[in-house]
């Protein structure tokens, strides 16, 4: 492995596609404060599958709150540690709300999100992983959370597609664009250290991991 390892790593991409699992082990192999988004801590996650009509502003502004706290704490936090690894980067909670509220909606929680957020920390390095719909779907599918199991396929490809243009012109920090579609970070230790290397290598503008391995 070259080069030195970043300081606060973010991993992101759309639901199902593995960013918490992979955020746990690297913060295991960095042995590093872990900071994950808590989706099972918002109460009106599963009103908004449900309905999503009537339940997309409050689970949106407990997302709001729940990340500026988080963001407010890292800053605050011991600006020595090495490494600090999260699953979440605070540019994702305009995206969501992009797609899930209304406009008057959105003007609302436009004004919520100007009071509320602070400044987040720039990453050392942003891993997006990428997958197709129809894998997103098998993983999901998987994981078995109950309240998932209504989300469908158009949902998930109008989410990929606003992460796709969110990377587009990020130029924010060093990024690591990964597919993801036919590795397994989590259970294999062969593509796991394939990850690592790229990660000491990626020191800034953006590069591409396209390994091909054994199917999930």
């Amino acid at each position: 492995m070259a080069g030195e390892r970043p300081g606060y790593i973010v991993v992101e991409g759309p639901i199902g596609v593995g960013k918490t699992s992979l955020a746990q082990r690297l913060a295991q192999s960095f042995e590093t404060d872990l900071v994950l988004e808590g989706s099972d801590e918002n109460p009106f996650l599963e009103r908004f599958y449900e309905d999503p009509r009537a339940g997309a502003l409050p689970a949106q502004l407990f997302f709001l709150f729940q990340r500026a706290r988080q963001i407010e704490a890292m800053r605050q936090a011991d600006m020595f540690q090495p490494v600090r690894v999260a699953d979440f980067m605070m540019e994702k909670d305009c995206l969501f709300a992009g797609l899930t509220l209304d406009v008057e909606e959105l003007k609302l929680y436009q004004q919520v999100y100007d009071h509320v957020t602070v400044d987040a920390p720039v990453p050392d390095l942003v891993i997006y992983l990428q997958a197709p719909v129809d894998i997103l779907l098998k993983r999901i599918a998987k994981r078995g959370i109950r309240y998932e199991s209504r989300i469908d396929i158009k949902y998930l490809r109008r989410l990929s597609e606003a992460y796709a243009r969110l990377f587009l012109d990020y130029e924010a920090a060093p990024l690591l664009i990964v597919n993801a579609a036919n590795i397994n970070l989590v259970d294999s230790d062969e593509d796991y250290a394939a990850l690592l290397d790229q990660i000491y290598t990626t020191t800034k503008g953006r590069q591409y991991f396209n390994p091909m391995s054994a199917v999930i």
